[in-house]
């Protein structure tokens, strides 16, 4: 039987096998693990999460533009 080549394309570096990796590492993720992986990867960060309301997004995309360009 012919092997079905696979539809995907993937970013240089994976392929299926890799993507599937991933996949069953959050699947099996228990609520409190993905909590404390979500923590762990801001602890050491200097950016922070916030709400805005929606209509205020392309203010906040301007600030942080012109914030970078500076």
């Amino acid at each position: 039987m012919k092997k079905r080549k696979d539809p995907n394309r993937y970013p240089k570096g994976w392929n299926r096998k890799r993507v599937q990796k991933v996949i069953n590492h959050y699947e099996k993720q228990t609520p409190e693990e993905a909590a404390a992986e979500d923590n762990a990867a801001y602890e050491n960060s200097k950016i922070t999460m916030m709400e805005v309301p929606v209509e205020l997004v392309p203010a906040v995309q301007r600030l942080i533009l012109r914030k970078r360009a500076s």
